[in-house]
């Protein structure tokens, strides 16, 4: 696994903002019990359930790899690899979030004509629910897809960045809120 420091704060935004908006609904702590240390309101990180921090990035790496496939056109991915975040309001040395950000370039710009508009379609076929597709507001009206998976229990948001130079995806996976083992310690990278 390769693992890359100093993800940006603003990148860290945007992937908690991307989780934090998503569909996915269970609020409940791995023994069921409900969420321990807070409001346990519907903008709560869902539970993902319980691993430790190198499993739990692993697991992310598969996610992405899985949206690799979906993508569907040659092209070349970023290397990248997941960091490991705070997990909303929750005890830091017991809970995190996992976050996966990376990119693909195609092999040509032309490549990416009609890509969103079939990843819309693909993904659900996949256990994805697409909760948002659009333009966004920047001056390049950048077409934006940010879909949830409930049974994996991650979120990816995935821009479309035609007028880059080299036109790519950006894409985040972020994961729900884990609880590392009893006796463990979340591991930062």
């Amino acid at each position: 696994m390769k693992i890359k420091l100093g993800a940006s704060a603003l990148l860290l935004s945007l992937a908690l903002t991307t989780l934090g908006g998503c569909g996915m609904t269970d609020n409940k702590e791995p023994n069921g019990s409900g969420d321990a240390g807070s409001s346990g309101s519907s903008d709560d990180i869902p539970s993902a359930g319980t691993s430790n921090t190198e499993d739990a990035a692993d697991k992310a790496e598969a996610v992405s790899s899985e949206l690799y496939d979906l993508i569907g056109i040659k092209g070349k991915a970023s290397e990248t690899g997941p960091g490991v975040s705070e997990c909303g309001g929750k005890d830091p040395e017991k809970y995190f979030t996992i976050f996966h950000p990376w990119s693909f370039t195609p092999a040509s710009a032309d490549q990416l004509d009609g890509v969103m508009e079939r990843l819309k379609t693909e993904l659900p076929k996949h256990g994805w629910k697409v909760v948002d597709f659009g333009p966004d507001s920047s001056q390049n009206k950048n077409l934006n897809l940010t879909a949830d998976n409930d049974e994996k229990k991650y979120s990816v948001k995935i821009v479309q960045m035609l007028k880059r130079e080299p036109a790519k995806l950006s894409l985040t996976v972020v994961s729900g809120c884990y609880q590392v083992p009893d006796g463990e310690k979340v591991y930062r990278f």
